[in-house]
């Protein structure tokens, strides 16, 4: 008889507990009971599934402030074989910590991970302008690191949870420069049959121009616009193999089980030397994707009966 351990799914997410990535994967019902195996970066997370040391990882894979986060992308572009099957939205909010009893105007050293730093530096150089950045793995490890000594910071910047984790003094609150500052976090597994149609998802793909020159990022843009599919993200990344070598980051509303999702995609993949398909999944916000009729399945499960019906030689209706 299989361990309670042995039926149990595994979760990788960038740990130690108390991070972002922690708060979204506690929105994820299934995962309730699981076993959540924190890790260092996004890579590790992703190598976790792939690998098979865990059936699924969650992931930061957007800012409202700095964009799509590049290391992320960079990942699943390169490691195969991942599906995306669901988005989460937290806000992001930070306070600034130190040790019991330090004190905010002797602070020099602030430790933050990159990404959380950036989000704070306008309240840093008003209030600390003399500051100097230790940059760390996670929100959580800044903070771990100025009360074990491995940081040499007195300050480390930090979710607010982080009081229900470790023994430090807040000193200061809501030091964000954006109030409504948003991180999308994504659920990847490894390959499946993707999630049902919801009638309010995002189909997420990785595409490669075929070659450097006039009008082919048109050509890509176009499989989309001429099926009446609206682009809710398009980022590019270096390919890395020669300068102006680019790939291109791409979430689209809808679902591959739409015909006109289903189309573009075929298209894609006529026009592009590599198209990393993603997934199709239900957007956080649960936003409908509304379109025009003249995109609607029926209208291209016609279009595509008219064609059989010349090729047959049936007579026009």
């Amino acid at each position: 008889m299989p361990s309670d351990a042995a039926s149990r799914r595994t979760y990788s997410y960038l740990g130690p507990a108390g991070t972002f990535t922690e708060a979204a994967l506690e929105q994820v019902p299934e995962a309730r009971g699981q076993i959540w195996r924190p890790v260092h970066n996004v890579g590790e997370a992703l190598a976790d599934v792939a690998e098979g040391r865990s059936d699924a990882a969650m992931i930061a894979i957007e800012n409202s402030i700095d964009g799509g986060v590049s290391t992320a992308q960079d990942a699943l572009a390169r490691i195969p074989n991942l599906r995306i099957v669901g988005e989460y939205l937290v806000p992001v909010s930070f306070v600034l910590v130190g040790k019991p009893g330090q004190r905010l105007e002797d602070v020099q050293l602030v430790s933050a991970h990159p990404v959380a730093y950036a989000q704070c530096h306008r309240w840093l150089v008003e209030h600390l302008p003399g500051h100097q950045h230790v940059p760390a793995a996670s929100n959580v490890a800044s903070a771990v690191g100025i009360l074990d000594g491995s940081s040499s910071a007195e300050a480390a910047i930090a979710p607010p949870g982080i009081t229900a984790h470790h023994h430090v003094d807040v000193l200061a609150e809501n030091i964000g420069d954006n109030t409504n500052a948003v991180t999308r976090f994504v659920l990847v597994t490894g390959p499946g049959v993707p999630p049902a149609p919801t009638g309010a998802d995002k189909t997420s793909v990785i595409v490669e121009l075929p070659e450097d020159r006039a009008g082919t990022l048109l050509e890509l843009l176009e499989q989309f616009s001429t099926r009446g599919i609206n682009l809710s993200l398009i980022q590019s990344r270096p390919i890395g193999d020669a300068l102006g070598r680019y790939r291109f980051v791409i979430d689209a509303d809808g679902h591959i089980r739409d015909e006109r999702m289903a189309d573009a995609l075929m298209g894609l993949r006529r026009f592009s030397p590599n198209v990393v398909y993603l997934g199709s999944y239900p957007r956080a916000d649960r936003a409908i994707v509304h379109y025009s009729n003249r995109y609607s399945d029926e209208v291209f499960v016609e279009a595509r009966d008219w064609v059989r019906g010349l090729l047959s030689g049936e007579p026009d209706a």
